[in-house]
């Protein structure tokens, strides 16, 4: 077992003392957590000029997926579109989790945002969850007149587990050739179900936001009876063996997490692989940082630099049409 682990950002380390830490995840406990109430969006909608809507689009077994959509009131046309995915470790979370994230975006780009609430492990496993996140896409990739959204410039987007699902759904439609994306944005992504890595290792038989024995429970919660050798990569991206021709990506991460090794990564194989990968490791950071403090001094650097890179690709993205 590695002992040494990376300091954390002192303002972090402050801030964390008084947050209560969930010292173990198994069904009792996630079922605890299910029962907190969603993240509340009427101080989220408050100071902001924006439409909301509802919709329903049938997954493949015809299970009805919810689909939240937010629209800025007064939206320019063929405006760009966030498709986010939320986290929670594959076990739970809903489409308003961390959502906060992709309404900056709505508010610097005039971006459609669309959340999925794809269905959690251990009631859903496999590659369900991933297809109705595909699902999801393609329902946003068909209605884009309608919804005022650039078909040339859906990003999907995701943090924890909606990373791993991002990049997950990412190598599906790649694959598939059914909807085209921009971009996908990983934070902290959750992309490997092997929890071998040395940071899987640093954060185990330790307390914290998320420790390598909570993601081993996430993990076989979601594989359910599959065995190692029958895991998907679109279920975990790590798997991957070809990371040629997926669209701009963004990759960023704590040096003080769990999921650190497995996103600086995938980040490097799509260097490999010829493609388009911007990586940040956010020095002292713990799993989650930004969303759970996103007015702490590293946090609100982490989300302006991740903007930042959305402004370039999407003008680029512009400029190009």
């Amino acid at each position: 077992m590695t002992t040494a682990r990376p300091a954390l950002d002192p303002e972090l380390r402050e801030l964390l003392t008084g947050m209560p830490l969930v010292p173990r995840l198994d069904p009792e406990v996630l079922a605890q957590l299910r029962d907190y109430p969603s993240t509340p969006l009427e101080p989220l909608l408050a100071h902001r000029q924006v439409d909301r809507h509802e919709t329903t689009v049938p997954a493949e077994d015809g299970t009805p997926i919810q689909l939240s959509i937010f629209s800025p009131a007064h939206r320019a046309p063929a405006a760009p579109c966030v498709y986010w995915l939320h986290g929670g470790g594959m076990v739970m979370g809903d489409r308003f989790s961390q959502i906060d994230i992709p309404l900056e975006w709505l508010d610097e780009f005039g971006a459609v945002v669309v959340s999925a609430e794809y269905r959690l492990a251990p009631e859903a496993t496999g590659t369900t969850p991933v297809g109705d996140c595909h699902r999801g896409l393609l329902w946003v990739a068909e209605h884009a007149a309608e919804l005022g959204v650039d078909p040339a410039r859906i990003i999907v987007a995701g943090a924890s587990a909606g990373g791993g699902l991002a990049a997950g759904l990412t190598l599906l439609a790649r694959d598939l050739g059914t909807a085209a994306i921009a971009a996908q944005v990983l934070i902290c992504p959750m992309l490997d179900h092997r929890n071998t890595s040395t940071s899987s290792r640093q954060y185990s038989g330790v307390p914290g936001v998320w420790t390598g024995e909570m993601n081993a429970f996430g993990w076989r919660a979601l594989l359910g009876d599959l065995s190692g050798d029958e895991v998907p990569a679109y279920v975990s991206p790590a798997l991957a063996d070809d990371l040629t021709g997926l669209p701009p990506t963004y990759v960023d991460t704590g040096s003080a997490e769990v999921f650190r090794d497995e996103a600086t990564d995938y980040a490097t194989r799509i260097w490999a692989a010829g493609g388009h990968a911007e990586l940040h490791v956010w020095s002292g950071g713990f799993h989650g940082f930004d969303a759970l403090y996103p007015q702490a001094r590293i946090s609100t650097t982490a989300r302006r630099t991740r903007t930042d890179w959305l402004a370039r690709l999407l003008t680029t993205n512009q400029e190009g049409a």
